[in-house]
């Protein structure tokens, strides 16, 4: 992968994940619109439990790791659970809003991609 978009990816992954985490402590996106009942009891079991609160930390830190690009490989392994589940969070309860989801895995995979050099150790 050419070095400058790989550059571009990075930081668009880090920004997109440091807004969306940070937005989980400081509520300054307004909250999707039209859940469904099943979507708002997982939502808000997720809101009570504190579990939110530790998707947001690990947001916030890959979005950091990536834009300051310290340990972004191991920070795009650990995004890849969260990118995952927010696409099928979306896929099962609430199909409406599944865009920024699959923006989201879209943009890991192809982080993922670009640091594949230093997963050749652990994939070897």
């Amino acid at each position: 992968m050419n070095p400058k978009v790989f550059l571009v990816l990075r930081i668009l992954l880090g920004l997109f994940v440091l807004v969306f985490g940070a937005n989980k402590f400081l509520n300054f996106l307004p909250p999707f619109e039209g859940l469904s009942t099943d979507a708002q009891t997982y939502f808000g079991a997720l809101t009570q439990s504190k579990t939110l609160m530790l998707v947001g930390l690990v947001e916030v830190v890959a979005g950091l790791a990536l834009i300051f690009n310290k340990f972004g490989a191991l920070l795009a392994i650990i995004l890849m659970s969260v990118s995952i589940n927010a696409v099928l969070f979306h896929a099962t309860l609430d199909p409406g809003n599944i865009v920024p989801a699959l923006v989201l895995l879209t943009l890991n995979v192809l982080v993922l991609f670009g640091y594949r050099d230093a997963y050749k150790g652990l994939l070897a």
